[in-house]
């Protein structure tokens, strides 16, 4: 019977017992340096609230540690005035971490590309062949025109489909600035294709008038019949 016991008190020392790897592994959980190092391999999104504003840049803290986001990594365009995102929300990735130098720099560009891009292709995805749409000629290249789209997107209209009429460039009759209505002709890659030509009118074919020219023979005796009925 003590011999049972004194199994059982082994077997629940030994279950109890904590190796050291097992307090390294407990350490590197708990060191906030390595859960953003973990953050930055994973591309991890992280939403975090701007608490500070610096010089060319903005604080934020992640896992307790003072973390630096860029202007430049702030936004997809040109920041005016960095106090406007104080107190903001917003989403972040961890691009370097440096534990030695205490340098934790974030980035929410990445993210906000990723976003605009997907918006941008569930657009494309909605717009059917055969709509319709109002545009402003963006710019003008020799194989056609840049089309900017009522709905914020970009389309071609090639040369050959500008107009019914022969067009050499398109700077022929477009000019940047001008406001066109376009039809949707074609969605691919996400690229979209457009046509002016298909909403003018068909230019109608002159049908050249047939003109008979009789024989030789026919009109020397036309003018032999014509003559022999004249009296001199």
């Amino acid at each position: 019977m003590n011999e049972e016991l004194r199994t059982e008190e082994l077997t629940e020392a030994a279950e109890s017992t904590e190796t050291m790897a097992d307090y390294e592994e407990h350490f590197d959980d708990a060191n906030p340096w390595n859960r953003v190092a973990d953050y930055m391999a994973n591309k991890t999104p992280l939403h975090v609230v701007v608490e500070g504003v610096v010089n060319g840049g903005v604080i934020v803290t992640v896992e307790g540690l003072r973390g630096f986001v860029p202007a430049s990594k702030l936004s997809l365009s040109y920041i005016e005035d960095l106090e406007t995102y104080l107190n903001k929300e917003i989403d972040v990735r961890v691009i370097d971490v440096d534990q030695a130098s205490n340098r934790l720099v974030l980035s929410a560009r990445e993210i906000l590309r990723e976003k605009e891009k997907k918006a941008r292709q569930e657009l494309i995805n909605s717009i059917q062949v055969g709509t319709v749409l109002e545009g402003t000629v963006e710019t003008l290249q020799n194989y056609g025109a840049f089309i900017k789209l009522e709905n914020g997107l970009s389309g071609l209209v090639h040369v050959s489909q500008i107009s019914n009429k022969r067009v050499k460039v398109p700077s022929d009759v477009l000019k940047e600035g001008d406001t066109v209505t376009v039809k949707v002709i074609g969605v691919k890659d996400g690229k979209i294709s457009l046509s002016m030509k298909a909403l003018e009118t068909p230019v109608e074919e002159e049908v050249p008038e047939k003109v008979v020219i009789p024989k030789s023979e026919k009109i020397s005796t036309s003018l032999g019949d014509l003559l022999k009925n004249i009296k001199l």
